[in-house]
């Protein structure tokens, strides 16, 4: 049966393949999406009912091409080659998502991000702890990554109570590789040679080396500096600093210091906002580390939080690290975060629906096939191969007559080796690897598909299908 839509002669017409059982859904989908992406919807429901039954060879047989269509979409499930279905010349033919859910991602609607989407203002100083440690060779490694993952500066973090004499040589070779770099050192000795071979940025002066400055600038060039407080509470000494530098001419930029929670983290907040007030004009910075790292929690949520707060306040650069396991990607979850916070507050709209990359743990929606729809796929599998679905709890594997459905994998495996005890090794190993994909989806509230990869945020990895390129 074919249904064609009214098609117009300005916008392009795309014919989507589909069986009885999903035409309703597939019609619902497509009104939503069609005006927005721009096209024209031509609806072809095969005489099947359901649709992860095609393929291609059948379809050839039996589809039925409109003139005016430019574009032939299959349901991602229809196996077979695409050389099978014979299309008019200047018409391509594809297979469209497992998932017709999933239709919006492949016409670019899934992020919905407009066009200026990814600005930003703040710079991400990207600290290396320990680094006279390091080799030179993993000292450069570790700073092209994080430059790849969004730092604009590269922080060297010295060894309080050591002095590395090879510091100059570090910065030297980081620069000469286009890496801009800071130096986190409270020591003259280690400072001046690194501000000499190209450091642009000296962490921190306060009251016990402000004085040193005005020296290093007019020694070196362009320099700046991070002014902090004695204390973390003195924000008198934090004044005293800043008056000195202001009437010195050297550059600077304020951090009143982030505490951890329970070591007075709310009061530090204030403390930035009333450096705002008292210095509206002034750069500020905020060492991130002593949320990110201190905190038992992932880190992306926390440095979005933080980036929301820095992009309000005026925080135009931050200090973070990625020492402990938990903040093993917390550079790259900044660069996301900045992006997405700079938008939401210059277009004052909720920053939702725009960063899918920083949702890693749980996906964003989890949609639900309903169960009648599972029982008739059961009914009408005509052949021995396995579909799995995680749905409402429970994993699903439907074959040939046969399906069972448990929240238990082993039950599932145990019924399924009942049900076929002859079982080759590679294909139990398949199904084993399958049916915990898919317990692991149900219990952190993701989707799950057969043959694809579990959604992690920016930390996805692609999986290759088992099936192989022609399917």
């Amino acid at each position: 049966m074919l249904i064609q839509e009214r098609t117009l002669n300005d916008i392009p017409s795309i014919l989507f393949v589909t069986g009885k059982l999903a035409e309703p859904a597939l019609r619902r989908q497509l009104a939503e999406l069609a005006p927005l992406a721009g096209f024209e919807p031509v609806v072809s429901v095969m005489p099947i009912t359901v649709a992860a039954l095609l393929t291609t060879e059948w379809v050839g047989r039996r589809l039925q091409i409109p003139e005016g269509v430019a574009r032939v979409i299959l349901p991602g499930y229809c196996r077979g080659p695409l050389e099978n279905i014979a299309v008019p010349a200047g018409v391509t033919i594809e297979r469209g998502p497992k998932d017709l859910r999933d239709l919006p991602e492949m016409f670019g609607r899934k992020r919905g991000r407009p066009a200026d989407y990814g600005r930003y203002d703040i710079d991400i100083l990207a600290e290396i702890n320990h680094a006279p440690r390091l080799s030179s060779a993993a000292l450069l490694a570790q700073s092209k990554r994080h430059r790849a993952d969004g730092a604009d500066l590269i922080d060297l973090g010295c060894s309080p109570g050591e002095v590395w004499g090879g510091i100059g040589d570090a910065v030297r070779m980081l620069v000469s590789e286009g890496i801009r770099v800071s130096v986190d050192s409270f020591q003259h000795v280690e400072v001046e040679p690194a501000l000499a071979a190209g450091a642009e940025l000296v962490l921190s002066v306060n009251g016990s080396n402000c004085q040193r400055a005005k020296g290093w600038a007019e020694s070196y060039g362009c320099v700046e500096v991070v002014a902090i407080p004695d204390t973390p509470d003195d924000l008198d000494s934090l004044a005293r600093t800043v008056d000195i530098l202001a009437q010195s001419g050297v550059s600077f930029r304020i951090d009143p210091i982030v505490e951890p929670i329970g070591f007075g983290f709310a009061a530090s907040l204030g403390r930035y906002l009333e450096c705002r007030k008292r210095w509206p004009d002034f750069e500020m910075m905020m060492g991130i580390g002593n949320l990110t790292e201190l905190t038992d929690a992932d880190s992306s949520g926390v440095n979005v939080l933080l980036a929301g707060f820095a992009q309000e306040v005026g925080i135009r650069s931050v200090l973070t690290t990625e020492v402990i396991s938990w903040c093993r990607s917390a550079v790259k979850e900044f660069d996301l975060a900045r992006r997405l916070v700079y938008h939401a507050v210059v277009h004052k709209t909720l920053p939702k629906h725009l960063e899918p990359d920083l949702v890693m743990l749980r996906d964003p929606k989890v949609p639900s096939m309903p169960q009648v729809e599972l029982e008739e796929l059961a009914r009408a599998i005509s052949d021995p191969n396995y579909r799995i679905f995680a749905e409402r709890g429970e994993v699903h594997v439907l074959s040939k007559g046969f399906y069972v459905h448990s929240s238990d994998p082993w039950q599932v495996m145990r019924e399924l080796l009942a049900h076929e005890p002859d079982l080759d090794a590679s294909h139990a190993y398949y199904l084993g690897y399958e049916v915990q994909k898919a317990i692991t989806a149900l219990t952190l509230g993701k989707n799950y598909g057969q043959d694809r990869e579990l959604r992690w945020g920016f930390l996805t990895v692609p999986e290759i299908s088992h099936r192989g390129a022609k399917d």
